[in-house]
């Protein structure tokens, strides 16, 4: 007689559990048997798109006058108390109880800045700046979105001319005492300083102020924290690359970068853009763009990808569809006045590859905004700076971005 040998069913449950504890410690990103729960799952590299042109701006679009506004109780401290000083902007916390007074002084040269600390109610409470520091680029003052630091842009400092020594029959006489001070200066631990523009990083109290970054000779102009605080992304560009840009009066351009909390840097791309880049929602990605290339990066995996997404021949068509529908809209009607139909994004083709001219509204990309992870927005349009600032055709459109089709185990 055989006898049959039974598995206990624990040690059958037991194997089970184990392989699927095994499978779930793959990460999604690897695996190819399942779809992700969530877009930032997805690798750059992995992402699908659709393109809308022409669409509506997104609803979270800042404008510059935004940027411009002022805590009124500050502004009234300016206005009668610091007229030597030009309040350009103040700054909230996100708990609104701490604001960023950012301010051109007398005795600052050129476009550089200062910036003081006061409560929501107006009331000054210390300078934040050392006195050799010069702080630049306004518009990137900002807050961490916990509210625990504090950053800006900011270079050593230019040195003063010295005082000529007065003639001798204008000395101060040794034996007077000296005229008592107005006041006392803060007090400032040293901080470290560079001759090109670096990022700061302070506490909400503007104490243990250090730089964030520390490379001589790269002029970092703009950075965006990431919307859950764990990094930032920066543009930065070598000196003599600023100088030439400016000679030629164009826009400032630079390298993407990856600013991690304790001065870690990923260089993302090395190529310059001049589009600002920008987080996801979800804080898992950032993107940009080269010309009328959308690039999008990974930031929170242990094998980062990078998508290039090239949209010149469908904004060329776009192109063409809105200055058709422009030119039809301006046209006279048989009655004598213009027609009133509105801009078709798909009338028209692709232009084929002998097509010598581009059509008037085919600009670069200027300008990015991702309100969430599934909708990209970018703005296209002529920039011209000199004799006068104005942008030429400008367009928003959308790539809705969904995670590519996969085959399925």
């Amino acid at each position: 007689m055989v006898k049959k040998i039974r598995t206990p069913t624990s040690c059958i449950f037991t194997i089970l559990a184990t392989l699927v504890i095994a499978a779930g410690c793959k990460s999604v990103v690897e695996r190819q048997d399942v779809r992700p729960r969530v877009l930032r799952d997805v690798p750059s590299q992995n992402l699908a798109y659709r393109l809308t042109p022409d669409t509506t701006p997104p609803t979270t679009t800042i404008e510059a006058d935004d940027l411009l506004e002022k805590v009124e109780a500050i502004a009234t401290e300016f206005s009668t108390k610091r007229t030597d000083d030009a309040l350009l902007r103040t700054v909230k916390s996100p708990d609104g109880r701490r604001v960023l007074a950012v301010y051109a002084a007398a005795d600052e040269p050129g476009a550089a800045f200062r910036i003081d600390l006061y409560n929501a109610e107006g009331q000054f409470l210390r300078n934040v700046i050392p006195p050799d520091l010069s702080c630049y680029f306004p518009e990137t003052v900002s807050w961490s979105p916990d509210g625990n630091f504090i950053n800006f842009i900011a270079r050593k400092r230019a040195a003063a001319n010295p005082t000529p020594t007065p003639p001798p029959d204008v000395l101060p006489d040794p034996s007077l005492s000296p005229l008592p001070s107005p006041s006392v200066a803060p007090v400032f631990a040293p901080v470290a300083s560079f001759s090109t523009e670096q990022i700061y990083i302070s506490n909400r109290d503007g104490y243990d102020l250090k730089p964030l970054t520390a490379r001589e000779g790269l002029i970092y102009f703009y950075f965006a924290w990431a919307p859950d605080g764990h990094a930032l992304v920066a543009l930065a560009c070598k000196e003599e690359e600023w100088t030439e840009r400016e000679r030629q009066s164009r826009t400032p351009a630079g390298r993407p970068r990856l600013i991690m909390l304790d001065g870690s840097e990923r260089l993302l791309d090395d190529g310059l853009t001049e589009a600002l880049p920008v987080w996801s929602s979800d804080a898992s990605k950032v993107a940009t763009a080269f010309n009328t290339d959308v690039a999008i990066y990974d930031t929170g995996s242990n094998k980062p990808t990078q998508a290039r997404i090239a949209l010149r021949d469908q904004l060329i068509s776009a192109s063409i569809a809105y200055d058709e529908a422009a030119a039809r809209k301006a046209a006279p009607s048989p009655s004598g006045s213009p027609q009133s139909q509105g801009a078709s994004a798909t009338a028209s083709p692709a232009p084929s590859p002998a097509s010598t001219r581009e059509p008037a509204s085919f600009n670069p990309i200027i300008r990015l905004e991702w309100p969430s992870p599934e909708r990209l927005y970018f703005q296209t349009a002529y920039v011209r700076l000199r004799p006068i600032e104005a942008f030429t055709f400008p367009r928003w459109h959308l790539l809705s971005l969904s995670a590519q089709a996969a085959i399925l185990k």
